[in-house]
């Protein structure tokens, strides 16, 4: 069973790929009750098309789909429709959350746009997940993970001396999807002392450029500025980054601290490193040489000498290995469900009152007349 902080609450997830799912994954997770409309797609199993990503299982699910789709009570509407559309609004009438991501104006064409949604139900928090916000001249504009992050500041200070790099996952689709669940749990605070609702626009380019503060007053004040290759946390120092083993393994340096800089320079014999700790970025002279003893060696010589060492050292763990983790053994976060076709998930990443994240129960597809049966006569939830 998920944690009890929502239970009671009805969500509704019209949403596609991550960024709207996980935001209802992470509700689920929290003990709302999630329900996924989806569009009717004939001869295939969902209307999401994230289930086309990968193999299906023998159940004509994805196990991508799955894993972003647990707990959650998927079931067709057209919402093209007149029946979808009052089926849809039957539902909207009983629930307290609806998690979208359609493009600006898709609602409002369709006929359940947020004006109309809220004279239903006023106390509906409404969360429109959108790649550039529902104003502005990019509103309309197709984009990408790739493209949110390029245009809210994220990608420009990652990578290397040469480039930029892509990063994975998709940094702005899970960021918008936490920001979107914190967002939705405070405007059902709100509710419990207005009994108002209310209407997020939740932009994945906003998400992340909101964490740009740094850089965004290096620039104006003509100071520092965080740069691809060059920034202390972007490889720009030897003391934090990543150096590659002589078997082809990595292992990640986070030595900021001096005395963590200090008690890695003289594990590894070279004392001579530490006072050049702090020499201007980008650091290539002092990162070469220390590449260069680290590469002498396979991750296994590394690990026996600096597990023990106080200086901020891990080696990179592949996802074969990580079930395996004693850390994370230990946290009981990942969950591995058997069968022909195991589905492998991270769970909820908190503990509660000393208890680890319960499992997840996997997604179920059911009528829409089972889910309004079910929620006849409900209203949202006051508080």
């Amino acid at each position: 069973m998920p944690f009890g902080f929502l239970e009671g609450y009805r969500v509704i997830d019209v949403s596609q790929f991550v960024p709207g799912p996980y935001a209802a994954l992470l509700l689920a997770d929290l003990g709302a009750e999630v329900v996924k409309v989806e569009p009717p797609r004939p001869g295939a199993k969902s209307g999401d098309p994230m289930n086309d990503l990968g193999e299906q299982d023998a159940d004509g699910l994805s196990p991508f789909y799955k894993v972003m789709n647990g707990g959650k009570t998927v079931v067709s509407i057209d919402l093209k429709s007149a029946q979808g559309k009052a089926d849809f609004l039957s539902l909207i009438d009983a629930a307290d959350v609806m998690v979208e991501s359609y493009r600006p104006g898709v609602l409002d064409r369709l006929g359940i746009g947020p004006d109309v949604l809220r004279k239903r139900n006023k106390g509906l928090v409404h969360c429109a997940l959108s790649g550039f916000g529902q104003t502005g001249p990019y509103r309309l504009r197709a984009g990408h993970d790739i493209n949110y992050m390029s245009l809210g500041g994220m990608l420009i200070g990652s990578g290397t001396l040469e480039r930029p790099v892509i990063q994975a996952p998709p940094v702005s689709d899970y960021a918008s999807s936490i920001q979107a669940a914190l967002s939705i749990c405070a405007a059902l605070l709100g509710r419990g002392k207005t009994g108002e609702g209310a209407y997020i626009d939740m932009s994945l380019t906003e998400t992340v450029l909101s964490w740009q503060s740094v850089g965004l007053m290096g620039a104006q004040r003509g100071s520092w500025v965080p740069g691809h290759g060059t920034g202390f946390l972007a490889g720009g120092v030897a003391c934090y980054q990543i150096y590659k083993t002589a078997d082809g393994r990595f292992f990640s340096l986070g030595a900021i601290e001096h005395k963590f800089w200090e008690n890695f320079s003289n594990a590894v014999g070279h004392p001579e490193w530490i006072p050049r700790q702090w020499e201007p970025a980008p650091q290539t002279e002092l990162t070469g040489l220390v590449q260069a003893v680290i590469e002498a060696e396979p991750l296994s010589h590394w690990d026996a000498l600096l597990d023990d060492v106080d200086c901020c050292y891990h080696p990179l763990v592949t996802f074969e290995e990580l079930p395996g983790h004693p850390q994370v053994e230990a946290r009981k976060n990942i969950q591995r469900d058997g069968g022909e076709n195991p589905v492998v998930q991270a769970l909820y990443p908190a503990w509660i009152d000393g208890a680890p994240p319960p499992e997840r129960p996997p997604l179920k597809h059911a009528e829409v007349s089972d889910v309004l049966a079910s929620w006849q006569g409900g209203a949202a939830r006051a508080g």
